[in-house]
C-alpha cells in the first residue's frame, strides 16, 4: 500500500453501540423550566423517551445551580423532580429518575458545602463545573472542602475547559487527587470544537474518564447522541471497564 493510500484510508465504521451498556445517564437537564434545559414537561418527556430509546435505563438529572444566573435550590429541584415523576407516571413511562445538581464552582457553592446543603447521588458523589473562561483560583481549596466534608467530587465535562488543553497534567493531577472526571458523550462529535473532541479522546486513551453523561438539554443533543454511537473512542471507553455509571 502506497503512502498516499495509507494517508487517505478511511477509518472502519463501527456499528452503533447500545447505550444500555452505560445504563445510567448521570448528567442531564430534564426537569422542565428550571434552567437552560427542557422548557416544559412535554419536551422533558419526549427527551426521556428518546434517551431510553438509545438504551438508557436510569436517569440522574442535574439542573444548574449558579448563584448569579440559575438560582436553584435543593428544595426547588426536588419539587421539580416530583412533578416530572408524576408526569412520567401519567404517560405510563416506567423509568427510575433521580435528581442532583450541576454546581458551578463559586462562593455560593462553598457556602452550600459548609452548610451541607448539597444534592448527591450514588456513593455521595457531587457533580460540579468550572468557568469556561479561566481556571478558578479557588479550585484546590474547594476540592479540599468538598472532600473533608465527605463528598466525592465529579468534574463535569473537563474536555471543554480549553485552558487545560495544552496542560494535560492538570487532568492527571485531579484524578490523582481523587476527583472523578465525567465526559460529555457529544464532545466526541466535535460539536463543541475539534479541540474539545481531541481532548476527550485523549482523556479516554489515558484511562482518566470514570463517568459518561449526555448533558442533554434539547433535541439537538439527542441527534448528536444518536450519531456518536459509532465513534471508535466511545466504543473504547464503554468497553474499557473503567466507567462507573452502572454502579449508580
Amino acid at each position: 500500500m502506497s503512502f498516499l493510500s495509507k494517508l487517505f484510508r478511511k477509518k472502519p465504521v463501527l456499528d452503533p453501540i447500545d447505550l444500555s451498556l452505560v445504563g445510567t445517564d448521570m448528567h442531564s437537564h430534564l426537569i422542565p423550566g428550571i434552567d437552560d434545559g427542557a422548557p416544559n414537561t412535554e419536551i422533558s418527556i419526549d427527551l426521556i423517551r428518546k434517551l431510553m430509546g438509545l438504551g438508557y435505563s436510569k436517569f440522574i438529572t442535574t439542573p444548574h445551580i449558579m448563584s448569579d444566573y440559575y438560582r436553584n435550590t435543593s428544595e426547588g429541584i426536588l419539587r421539580g423532580l416530583d412533578g416530572l415523576r408524576e408526569a412520567l407516571h401519567k404517560e405510563n413511562i416506567s423509568v427510575p429518575i433521580e435528581a442532583a445538581a450541576e454546581y458551578f464552582l463559586d462562593e455560593h457553592f462553598e457556602k452550600l458545602i459548609q452548610e451541607k446543603d448539597i444534592l448527591t447521588f450514588g456513593d455521595n458523589y457531587v457533580l460540579f463545573e468550572l468557568s469556561f473562561m479561566i481556571e478558578p483560583a479557588s479550585l484546590k481549596k474547594v476540592l479540599f472542602e468538598l472532600q473533608m466534608a465527605g463528598y466525592k467530587p465529579i468534574l463535569a465535562h473537563p474536555e471543554r475547559y480549553s485552558y487545560w488543553h495544552k496542560d494535560f497534567d492538570k487532568f492527571r493531577e485531579l484524578v490523582d487527587r481523587d476527583v472523578f472526571l465525567q465526559l460529555n458523550l457529544n464532545s466526541l462529535t466535535g460539536t463543541y470544537s475539534p479541540q474539545v473532541q481531541k481532548c476527550g479522546e485523549q482523556l479516554i486513551k489515558e484511562g482518566l474518564v470514570s463517568f459518561l453523561g449526555s448533558d442533554c438539554h434539547h433535541h439537538g443533543h439527542i441527534q448528536l447522541s444518536t450519531e456518536v454511537r459509532s465513534n471508535a473512542s466511545l466504543h473504547e471507553l464503554i468497553y474499557s471497564g473503567k466507567l462507573l455509571n452502572q454502579s449508580l
